[in-house]
């Protein structure tokens, strides 16, 4: 958006319902098709809706309506769907406009929405097959899918040159920014976000360690088919020039949910680390990463953690809410306070009643 007053989601809804949805179908030719709105998720930057019509393929259409963008930023997420997609990464493709534009833009009442469309991923989430895998597989099938799938997408961005460069990891994470959207309350969480900043930027940044990343690896943005445990990932909308470890890591942390109601920290730290030795046999079937990388883990489960914590102060602030903490924000608050490694999953600050939450902290 450029001028105007900033707008929350309900208002883009309505807008979309009376003016915009018309204008898209045009655009993209779904005359005939059934428009569905699909259910915002916390922290939620766009409104996305699912474009389904008998006898053809179903889209996703999503609308950017925040001015934390710009044309640049997005074209260049798309751009390197589009190639992950024609190098065989396991991805939603983009759909060009009738124009024949990846990306396009309509301008209502001095805002800017960018519009994109992309094949709806086959399959479902594990959420909507309620955690559970396909009969008849081990599990350890789906870990090793989730580290092949990952690998390929990284060995595809080791060749990639964009025509519209997306953000570098440093150009959000860096002691300026930080310094201006975390309270001033916060002085200790202030000081080591600046800390890991410092150690990393030590980090080489080769070709082979290096590049276009997800940024958002998890299962929430990915589709199985229950078929043949096929896994299509999308929502690119954060992806930036980044260390793969950082995927890497999240790779990690996904897996936490499966044992994460075990009071055993023995077993649980078992469970880990068999997972994570399976998902990455996955991601080396692919794609090389080297030992001494591998090494920072343990410093790139903190850098999820970072990752986190900016995105939620973001949210509130593009929210226009009042910064707090609740126990999920205060538990990673506290792993970073404190250098507790491993999202303190196999400390005593973790509680399988009630995991990944501290109590709340007033700020």
């Amino acid at each position: 958006m450029t001028g105007g007053d900033i707008i929350n989601y309900n208002e883009v809804v309505k807008i979309c319902d009376a003016y915009l949805l018309p204008l898209v179908s045009e655009l993209y030719g779904l005359e005939g098709y059934e428009i569905k709105p699909v259910k915002a998720h916390d922290g939620g930057r766009n409104v996305v809706y699912t474009c389904e019509k008998e006898g053809t393929y179903a889209k996703i259409l999503r609308i950017v309506f925040l001015n934390d963008r710009s044309r640049e930023d997005i074209l260049g997420e798309l751009e390197y769907v589009r190639y992950l997609f024609e190098h065989g990464g396991s991805v939603s493709d983009v759909v060009s406009s009738l124009k024949g534009n990846l990306l396009e833009e309509i301008t209502h009442n001095n805002h800017i929405f960018f519009i994109c469309l992309f094949k709806k991923a086959k399959g479902k989430m594990l959420v909507e097959n309620h955690y559970r895998y396909r009969e008849g597989a081990p599990i350890t099938e789906y870990y090793y899918n989730c580290g092949k799938v990952l690998g390929k997408l990284h060995q595809i961005s080791k060749g990639y040159t964009p025509v519209h460069r997306r953000y570098s990891f440093y150009d959000k994470y860096n002691a300026e920014y930080i310094e201006k959207l975390i309270p001033g309350s916060l002085s200790l969480l202030k000081e080591k976000l600046v800390q890991l900043c410092k150690t990393l930027e030590e980090l080489d940044r080769n070709r082979e360690s290096f590049g276009m990343i997800h940024f958002d690896y998890n299962d929430g943005n990915y589709s199985i088919d229950f078929d043949n445990g096929q896994i299509s990932v999308y929502d690119f909308d954060n992806s930036c020039y980044c260390w793969y470890m950082f995927d890497l890591a999240s790779l990690w942390t996904n897996g936490v949910g499966w044992i994460q109601f075990e009071p055993d920290a023995g077993k649980r730290k078992k469970f880990m680390d068999d997972y994570f030795k399976t998902a990455l046999e996955g991601y080396r079937s692919e794609t090389r990463i080297e030992d001494s990388m591998l090494e920072k883990l343990p410093l790139f489960i903190q850098v999820n953690l970072m990752e986190g914590i900016v995105d939620a102060f973001e949210a509130m602030r593009n929210n226009g809410e009042e910064p707090e903490c609740d126990e999920w924000l205060s538990y990673r608050i506290k792993c970073l306070e404190d250098d507790i490694p491993y999202m303190g999953f196999f400390r005593d600050i973790y509680s399988c009643e009630q995991p990944f939450e501290y109590e709340e902290r007033n700020i």
